[in-house]
């Protein structure tokens, strides 16, 4: 699968996660990047076959439970052009209070890594 956002994972945790915590989940992120860039899914029975953890809210959209399900990773996906967008990323407690099917990224929630320094 090609990564679209992946830059998202980055902003994340350098502007949304505590920064005793950064590395960890850094890895947890760096984990789930590696095993979706290696993956080939044609359907999202594929994937729910080697993911028993992620959620499948359509045909297009998947959650994934990263570092123990302590955050939620939602990501649009296009299993015909082998694609997978970065839509939200965020605590538990943070998915709790948004719409999974309709949340879009938002450029300002991860910090904007193209012009830091």
């Amino acid at each position: 699968m090609r990564v679209v956002a992946r830059n998202t994972l980055t902003g994340f945790v350098q502007n949304r996660v505590p920064r005793g915590q950064r590395r960890l989940v850094a890895q947890h992120l760096q984990a789930w990047f590696k095993l979706v860039k290696a993956a080939r899914w044609a359907s999202s029975a594929e994937m729910k076959e080697q993911l028993r953890s992620v959620s499948i809210v359509s045909a297009q959209r998947v959650v994934f439970n990263i570092k123990g399900n302590e955050y939620r990773l939602v990501a649009g996906i296009n299993y015909q052009s082998q694609a997978i967008f970065i839509k939200w990323i965020g605590t538990h407690a943070e998915y709790d209070k948004i719409d999974v099917s309709t949340v879009r990224h938002e450029e300002e929630r991860y910090g904007n890594l193209s012009n830091s320094k």
